[in-house]
Order: C-alpha cells, then structure tokens, then sequence
C-alpha cells in the first residue's frame, strides 16, 4: 500500500513539473501569451480612462454658457452665472496662444465669492487627457496661476477652457472655446 502511494505521487508531481517545452512544442503557448498581452494592454488603457473621468468628475457642477464673441487669443472672455455674478478669464500671452507654451491665467470675479478656482483645458473634438490647473487667490476678486495645453499632431487643435468655482452655492463653470494652430 506505502509503495502504490509512494508511486502515485511521484508519477503525479513529475507531471505537475511538466512544462510545454518538455512535454512537446505546443503550437497554441505563443497565441496565448499574446492574448494575455492583448488583454493586459486592454485592462490599463480602460483604467487610464475610467481614471481620467473620475478625476475630471464635473456632474455636480452647474454650467453658465460664455458670452457670445469670445476669443481668449485677443481679449478675456466671461460668462454671467444667473444671479450668482459673473466670471472673466483672460489669458495673458503676447500674440496666439501656442501648445506647450507656459500660460498665466487670470480669472476675475464680480459679485461672488468663491473659495477655489480651477481651470481644465480639454480637446473638443478628441481626449487629450486632462490638463487641470488649480488658480491661487492672488488678490480680492482675482485668481491667478499658469496653465498649458498639450501639442497635437492636427494643424489646428481645437480646445476648450473649463472655468469651475467652488462658491458656498455649490460649483459653478463656465466654458470658453479656442483653437491652437500648430506652430
């Protein structure tokens, strides 16, 4: 009975240790590490995306479309937020705004007080990522700091600054559309 069992373990742990190189060239092995690949690149580019939305959560915004006419190239742009106030955003480069060129912001306020400011700029016709720029309270009604947008491989990029306040009414936005040509 000792040497069936001693038998039957032996037997049963080499074939454990087997190995597709040992127990022959098996044609489906490379098919399955490249599925495995395939489906780990999957998984990451999902998450990378899944992230990206979480981070630039806005439901609980309340949105306040610009004023007609607006072009952050040549003047600031604003937006009346109801009866809340009204917010202007100016972008302070000498000429057109270019991609990866250092940005100063300046948001003015009227009318409203507002805890924290932030600016998203965001591709409007494909996913650049999120490019988030918190703004610091640099004196009364007015938050400053500097921003960026990505390059892009089109001739003209088309983008979009996502002003969002954090006021005691909840959060409030605005956006102002602008397009980067390639330099």
């Amino acid at each position: 009975m000792e040497n069936t069992f001693r038998h039957t373990c032996v037997v049963t742990y080499s074939a454990m240790n087997t190995t597709p190189e040992s127990a022959g060239s098996s044609p489906g092995y490379p098919i399955l590490r490249l599925l495995t690949l395939l489906t780990c690149l999957a998984l990451a580019v999902s998450g990378w995306y899944l992230l990206t939305h979480w981070l630039r959560d806005d439901t609980n915004v309340t949105w306040f479309p610009a004023q007609p006419g607006c072009n952050l190239h040549e003047a600031p742009c604003s937006a009346t937020l109801g009866e809340h106030g009204r917010i202007s955003l100016a972008i302070d480069t000498e000429g057109h705004i270019e991609a990866l060129q250092r940005l100063p912001l300046n948001l003015h306020l009227e009318d409203i007080q507002v805890s924290s400011a932030e600016v998203d700029f965001v591709g409007r016709d494909m996913d650049m990522g999120l490019h988030r720029f918190p703004l610091e309270n640099a004196a009364p009604n007015l938050f400053s700091g500097v921003g960026q947008v990505g390059i892009c491989t089109q001739a003209v990029m088309p983008w979009r600054a996502r002003v969002i306040i954090d006021t005691p009414q909840g959060k409030m936005g605005s956006w102002f559309d602008f397009d980067v040509t390639r330099s």
